[in-house]
């Protein structure tokens, strides 16, 4: 036990030496030029990143959820683009060791783990956000292979990955809805299988979120994870670490705007003084760090129930919403104090407060996570 939380040590503060010495010199740069951070995700592959929470008899590391947590920290603190590259892979890995057979396991877990398979989730449709039981994209069986036809939107890493977690619908007229969802591992090489356009995105510049399309793509039956009409209890049950993980994330990222607020106003100067003396600088900055504190002790105490195997989902769906409302006002005030610097792309708050923008929406709407806990 004692080997093995060394382990889990040294491996978190490899992840904090990476982020000081590679991803601060360049995430900006490279998040201004809307570039994917190859040599960034090479270096994460070299870390074992990619196999973190994989079991060890997969060729992962068989991180805890916990330990994971704060490799999510750390990527965070850096650059939040990172950790989606590196989340959204790991779900996929988290469905295939929970809900894949055997031989499914085997045969995608170890080029998971190396970094050699990179996995994107395709749910998301245009018409279809939040509520994924109105999604249109289908599967047809037609001897050993199914067809899946129509399209996905907002997929993370769809350029880049080489396999996809898709839901699509192989029962169109099943009542409720969700019981005709199911889950599929498709390929890149797959025939009929086409990537769309790169999407111009306000912020998290560094992903690869783009469109799918599927045009009588042929899919293996032995592709379907578990049996048609699981699809959607496979995504609700892995939906509760990605709330968390999400709460995690936001809260470093408050932090880091944080951090580089306090820094700012201590050296800025208006009237003679530096920004920091006044009294509404302290008022703001004490009342959002105080803000940050409450929603860390939230979290954490949701990661750990989380890990002891409980249904937090009401609880986390309150995190979820909470924390990424506090990241986009701790954001927001945080530019404010920055004055007309705050608006420039130069500053690392300019990059924070677009990042925000969008924590509210994807993993659920936050008006859906006040819906559930409703």
């Amino acid at each position: 036990m004692q080997a093995k939380s060394q382990l889990d040590h040294d491996i978190i503060e490899g992840v904090r030496t990476f982020v000081e010495r590679e991803v601060f010199p360049v995430a900006s740069d490279l998040e201004h030029r809307n570039e994917y951070p190859q040599a960034l995700v090479e270096r994460m592959k070299e870390l074992g990143l990619f196999g973190a929470t994989i079991p060890e008899e997969f060729g992962g590391l068989g991180l805890s959820v916990s330990t994971y947590a704060r490799i999510v920290e750390e990527l965070c603190r850096g650059w939040m683009s990172l950790s989606g590259i590196l989340n959204t892979h790991l779900m996929i890995a988290y469905v295939i060791r929970t809900f894949g057979n055997d031989e499914q396991k085997q045969r995608f877990l170890p080029p998971m783990a190396r970094g050699e398979k990179r996995a994107a989730l395709g749910l998301t449709e245009a018409h279809a956000g939040s509520d994924a039981q109105r999604i249109r994209t289908t599967a047809t069986r037609r001897g050993d292979s199914y067809y899946v036809n129509g399209s996905k939107m907002w997929s993370t890493n769809a350029r880049t990955g080489t396999m996809f977690g898709l839901v699509v619908k192989t029962d169109p007229t099943a009542n409720p809805p969700h019981k005709g969802i199911s889950l599929f591992l498709v390929e890149a090489g797959f025939p009929g299988f086409v990537r769309g356009r790169k999407l111009d995105k306000l912020g998290l510049r560094g992903q690869d979120t783009s469109e799918l399309a599927f045009e009588d793509c042929r899919v293996p039956a032995q592709n379907l994870l578990g049996k048609e009409g699981d699809g959607f209890k496979m995504l609700m049950q892995q939906l509760q670490q990605e709330r968390v993980c999400i709460g995690v994330g936001s809260i470093a990222s408050c932090r880091r705007a944080l951090d580089d607020t306090v820094r700012y106003v201590k050296e800025r100067r208006a009237f003679g003084q530096s920004v920091a003396s006044f009294q509404n600088t302290q008022f703001k900055l004490v009342e959002l760090q105080t803000q940050v504190e409450i929603g860390q002790a939230f979290v954490d105490k949701l990661l750990a129930a989380h890990v002891r195997g409980e249904d937090v989902v009401t609880e986390v769906s309150m995190a979820k919403w909470w924390t990424t409302d506090l990241q986009k006002r701790v954001t927001s005030e945080c530019l404010q104090l920055h004055g007309g610097y705050g608006f420039m792309l130069e500053y690392p708050i300019s990059q924070d407060y677009a990042d925000a923008a969008v924590q509210s929406i994807y993993a659920g709407t936050n008006e859906i996570m006040k819906v559930i806990i409703a």
